[in-house]
């Protein structure tokens, strides 16, 4: 399986979960980018959430 990446407009690299931030505040959770806490689009952060740095 090929990992994701995904540019935020702060320009931070988001490769691991460790790069995103959980927002439970909601009915489904969400993800920002743990730099600028801009929202991740959904697809993104579920795919992110599970990749660990090895």
């Amino acid at each position: 399986m090929a990992s994701t990446t995904h540019r935020c407009v702060c320009g931070a690299e988001l490769r691991f979960r460790q790069d995103l931030e959980k927002d439970d505040s909601g009915v489904y959770p969400t993800w920002k980018c743990k730099e600028c806490l801009t929202p991740v689009p959904g697809k993104i952060g579920e795919r992110l959430k599970h990749q660990h740095p090895s």
